[in-house]
């Protein structure tokens, strides 16, 4: 049975070989720059010595995973971590949510396309754009303080003060990811049939009804699917831009597990003791993940396996 197998499939990827040499690039692009360098993960384990190599390294278990939980700076990127993580999924989340939900009830289809362009825009601005546009608005002598000091009240050094580092950090990501967010909303609010809204209007039903009893089912699968990612992705704070807006004085606030291992793995050259703490957090990602799935296939039957 095994031959049978064999000589029928040999034939069947003989006649699909183009599209198997389309998908190729790809596939050696994934291969080589996402799984090959996986092997690099084992230095998490090893007293790496560049001249050595990875290979001829030796063993050391779980030495610098203790040393990192033993490391008195470790609560505070933890905890910082997992604040701005839990912020921004409480409001950046829904935000896109509801300006889908908003665009869909716009009448006017010129104004509705206007609003959908502006609002995609940010985000195809760079991340090293937003931090400077953030950095000259929020100067002293910087558009806010001046509308600041029209109003009487004195300039506030903002990016300084670490009472405000995580309303501007969440506020310009929601700023800079809302329109294109909506996307997948708007492509799942598509799909909803017209006629449902034409039979609710018939038996007088509100637009909130509406909302409430033909959209909101209709894209909730979508949106469960989109939260259990967010909740995935969790610990994986933007430390690109709070690199950029950062200081000592904003870092007991501002100080994340990325911008811990920036200092510690680049400037620092201590390569095995951040893979080992990145090592450490991609597992607490992966069961976050996996125990939102298994909470929403229990709750909603929606998951992603």
């Amino acid at each position: 049975m095994e031959t049978t197998y064999r000589k029928r499939l040999l034939p069947r990827l003989w006649k699909q070989r183009y599209l198997y040499l389309m998908v190729l690039p790809g596939f050696l692009t994934v291969l080589i720059f996402n799984y090959f360098p996986m092997y690099g993960i084992t230095i998490a384990f090893k007293d790496f010595n560049a001249s050595k190599g990875i290979i001829g390294s030796p063993w050391i278990g779980f030495k610098y995973f203790t040393t990192f939980f033993h490391d008195p700076m470790a609560f505070r990127v933890l905890k910082n971590t997992l604040l701005l993580g839990l912020y921004s999924l409480l409001w950046s989340f829904p935000a896109p949510l509801i300006l889908a939900l908003l665009l869909n009830e716009l009448k006017n289809k010129h104004f509705k396309k206007i609003v959908q362009t502006v609002s995609y825009f940010p985000h195809f601005i760079s991340v090293v754009i937003v931090a400077g546009l953030l950095k000259d608005f929020l100067a002293r002598d910087g558009l806010v303080n001046r509308i600041v000091a029209y109003f009487g009240g004195s300039s506030i050094m903002f990016l300084l003060e670490p009472d405000y580092f995580r309303t501007i950090f969440i506020s310009s990501g929601i700023w800079q990811g809302v329109g294109f967010g909506s996307i997948i909303y708007l492509a799942a609010l598509s799909g909803i049939d017209p006629t449902l809204y034409d039979v609710a209007e018939v038996d007088g039903a509100s637009r909130w009804k509406k909302m409430l009893h033909i959209t909101w089912p209709s894209i909730r699968p979508t949106t469960v699917i989109l939260l259990i990612f967010s909740l995935g992705g969790i610990l994986g704070t933007d430390f690109q831009k709070i690199i950029l807006l950062y200081s000592p004085e904003t870092y007991s606030v501002a100080d994340v597990i990325g911008s811990y291992v920036y200092r510690q793995g680049i400037l620092g050259a201590k390569y095995e003791y951040t893979t080992a703490i990145g090592l450490f957090m991609s597992v607490i990602s992966f069961t976050i993940l996996y125990i939102s799935n298994w909470f929403s296939r229990k709750v909603s039957e929606t998951s992603l396996f």
